[in-house]
């Protein structure tokens, strides 16, 4: 298993929210943005913080980036 999972703290610095705002994404579903709970922890894969962060780049014409997807 290769993907690092990540904290909150470490996703909330990666994206520049608020922890709290995370909390608010997950209870709403606002974004699209899978976490793992495990009790009371949450995690995210680095994997999909990275897929969130490409599905989320919008050129000037607030078109999805062409750049988006790529590695």
């Amino acid at each position: 298993m290769n993907n690092k999972l990540l904290t909150a703290e470490q996703v909330s610095d990666i994206l520049g929210v608020n922890t709290h705002t995370l909390a608010v994404w997950r209870c709403t579903g606002r974004y699209n943005l899978p976490y793992i709970k495990a009790g009371r922890l949450v995690r995210y894969s680095e994997q999909e913080v990275k897929l969130f962060i490409d599905r989320s780049t919008r050129d000037h014409s607030g078109s999805p980036s062409l750049a988006a997807g790529r590695n």
